[in-house]
Parts: C-alpha cells; sequence; structure tokens
C-alpha cells in the first residue's frame, strides 16, 4: 500500500512540475506574444505615419503631442509659381480645418492623446498621452502622462486610430486633470466639439464657453468624434519613472516641478500654434 501511495503521489509531483512548466512556457509565450505584437503596432503605425496609441516614456510622448498639435493648427501649404503660399492656391482661407489661434492662446490648459478603437458590435477605446497647464506666468508646466479607456455599443466593426486634442478652458477643467485617479469626460464639466477655421475665432467670442473643447482627426481628417464618456487616469508608474520619484499630477499642473527639456518639442508647438493667423 506505502509503495503505490508513493507512486501516486511521484506521479502526481511529476504531473504537477509539468503543469507548471507548461503554463510558465505558455505565460512566456503570451508576454513575447504581446510584445512582438506591441513591436509591430508600433512599426505599422510608423510606416503609415500614424501616431501609436501604445504607452512610451515622456519624452517620446511629448513628441508625438507636438507633432499632434502641429497637425491641427498648421495651415497646408502649396507651391504658388515656385513660391510658398499659406494655403494651396484656390482655397478659401475659412475652409480651412484648423484650432484658431486665439483657442490655444485662451487655453488654461491642452491634453493630447491618440486612441485605438477596435472592436464588434461591442468596441473599446484605449490610448495614451500627456496634459500640461499653462502657468501664471504663463508659461507652460511640466507634463503629466495620461491613459484613455472606454466600451461603446453600435455597429462597429474593425479598428481606427484616431488623435484628440482637448483644450482646457476653465481653472475647473484644469484642477479635474489634476486630481488623479479617474476622470470622466462629459460629466461635471462642460464639453463640445470645439471651433475650426477662421470663422472659429467669431464663434469663441460671441458663445459661451465651454469648459472643454474637444478636437479630433482620423486619417488626416477633423473627425467630430465624441469624447463624452471616455475615462482618463493619470500613468503614475511613466510619470515616476521619468521624474525619478513618484509624483502626483498636481504637483507637475501647478508648477511644482521644473519644466523638463524633453518636453521643449512640446511647448515650441504650441508657441507655433499661438502665432498662426
Amino acid at each position: 500500500m506505502s509503495s503505490m501511495f508513493n507512486k501516486i503521489s511521484a506521479a502526481a509531483s511529476a504531473a504537477g512540475t509539468r503543469i507548471q512548466e507548461g503554463a510558465a512556457a505558455a505565460g512566456t509565450k503570451i508576454q513575447e506574444g504581446a510584445v512582438a505584437a506591441s513591436t509591430k503596432l508600433q512599426e505599422t503605425a510608423k510606416n503609415a505615419e500614424i501616431n501609436s496609441p501604445l504607452p512610451t516614456n515622456l519624452a517620446e510622448e511629448a513628441i508625438k503631442a507636438a507633432k499632434i498639435l502641429t497637425s491641427f493648427t498648421q495651415r497646408p501649404v502649396a507651391l504658388v509659381d515656385g513660391e510658398t503660399a499659406k494655403e494651396p492656391a484656390g482655397l478659401d482661407i475659412n475652409d480651412i480645418n484648423t484650432i484658431p489661434a486665439s483657442v490655444i492662446i485662451n487655453a488654461k490648459g491642452l491634453a493630447i492623446f491618440t486612441v485605438i478603437k477596435a472592436g464588434f458590435i461591442t468596441s473599446v477605446r484605449a490610448g495614451n498621452g500627456l496634459v500640461v497647464a499653462r502657468l501664471p506666468d504663463r508659461s507652460w508646466s511640466a507634463p503629466s502622462c495620461i491613459a484613455t479607456g472606454g466600451v461603446g455599443f453600435g455597429a462597429q466593426v474593425g479598428a481606427d486610430i484616431t488623435d484628440f486634442v482637448i483644450i482646457l478652458n476653465t481653472d475647473e477643467a484644469v484642477k479635474a486633470f489634476s486630481q488623479g485617479g479617474n476622470l470622466t469626460l462629459g460629466g461635471a464639466l462642460s464639453i463640445s466639439a470645439g471651433p475650426i477655421g477662421a470663422g472659429g475665432e467669431a464663434s469663441v467670442s460671441a458663445n459661451s464657453i465651454a469648459a472643454i473643447f474637444s478636437y479630433s482627426k482620423s486619417k488626416g481628417l477633423f473627425a467630430g468624434i465624441s469624447i463624452e464618456g471616455t475615462a482618463l487616469l493619470e500613468r503614475q508608474e511613466s510619470n515616476a519613472k521619468f521624474y525619478g520619484r513618484p509624483v502626483k499630477a498636481e504637483e507637475l499642473l501647478t508648477g511644482a516641478v521644473s519644466a523638463p527639456v524633453e518636453a521643449e518639442v512640446l511647448y515650441r508647438a504650441i508657441e507655433a500654434a499661438e502665432r498662426t493667423e
């Protein structure tokens, strides 16, 4: 009896070892697959000249944010008789879809990020980016990394990548982004599609301004995609890794932490957007 028990025990032990080894191997395969898929998506996005929604370090997020903001604020440029013109020949200035300079000038803060939406019937949104706030001296704060997520329903098949520029028009909007944790857009703060083009200047001054303006582009075109219901959260680990210590979004967005040189590319893009006429 003892001999039989020992044999069963040994067999069970061997089976357990094989299961553990199999699970470890499967886990490694899954991890390797995830890394490979992530790398592939990054490469595909780069080759297609679109922005990747996958999380990166803060320095790379600043470069991406600068690129996105420029695409939303820079007018098309064309050559007319060999000379550079502000807009292509025959295109009326009022037809140019850009964020008006006054919107950037009056902004209290900016959140810039890329979102991928994928699914069938039920869609899932996820993305990454950063947020900055204007300080009392009109300089810009150190950036804080953010992530986005959400679930939607409807006849949605396939995947799409969208860039967003969110204009924070009020101190309350900036404070909401400073609190950390989860923030759902379109909750207590009013949100609307932002004005575009030359006519947008008058629209801003003539109407009451929402706490948040939302701008979106998909495949390089203004898309008018709703961002309401999207959850935003602070990427604490990314911030801690970049700044060298645990740091709250509130510290970053109120100027308690000096603006890093890595974010200069974004600050220059904002300055250029404020000069766009």
